[in-house]
């Protein structure tokens, strides 16, 4: 009896690990790719984030198990200049010393057409987390490579950020824009209707 256990469990777990072999295996290189915002503003409002890591992990080659991650490191934020950045680093806006983090965590992917994907999941920023949806475009460079491109739209004030900077009127509308280069290493395709 104790053995036909213990077999169970290893053909169990053997399974597990051969499961977690099919699934398809991304890397997304940051040197290769970039995370951008732009607000409409008197005075040009846009920059990136120099700082920040994205994964991109599913469980089968299936699209709906795919989940994407990106974490911003709020402190990178590049304008161009010292006085935007140190605002936008500030507690009324980032307030990077008590929410280092800007994050996107996918609930949900979606094909929309054979290149075009929305992902919908949840975005933290400030401590403050809402679902927004980022809308993404796919140009293929090769089999199980290329760059993800999208934007997604997110009213400021919705996550408490109700100031302005001093001399400039900026709208409250922030698009964020990511270009993301993956690269599949390792297991099958994923599955994606042509």
């Amino acid at each position: 009896m104790r053995l036909a256990v213990v077999l169970c469990l290893l053909a169990s777990a053997v399974s597990l690990s051969f499961g977690q072999a099919e699934a398809p295996v991304f890397v997304i290189t940051p040197q290769d790719s970039s995370v951008k915002f732009f607000v409409k503003a008197s005075v040009a409002l846009e920059g990136n984030f120099e700082k920040w890591d994205s994964t991109l992990t599913f469980t089968s080659p299936e699209l709906s198990t795919g989940v994407l991650e990106v974490k911003i490191q709020a402190a990178s934020v590049n304008t161009g200049s010292g006085m935007k950045d140190g605002k936008l680093k500030s507690k009324d806006f980032f307030n990077v010393e008590k929410d280092p983090l800007i994050t996107f965590k996918s609930t949900k992917i979606v094909q929309t057409s054979p290149d075009t994907f929305d992902v919908a999941g949840t975005f933290t920023i400030r401590g403050v987390s809402k679902p927004e949806t980022l809308n993404l475009t796919l140009n293929r460079e090769g089999p199980g490579s290329g760059e993800v491109k999208g934007t997604m739209a997110f009213d400021r004030k919705d996550y408490g950020m109700n100031s302005g900077i001093p001399f400039i009127k900026i709208a409250d509308r922030v698009e964020v824009t990511v270009a993301l280069k993956a690269k599949r290493v390792s297991g099958p395709p994923v599955h994606l209707t042509q």
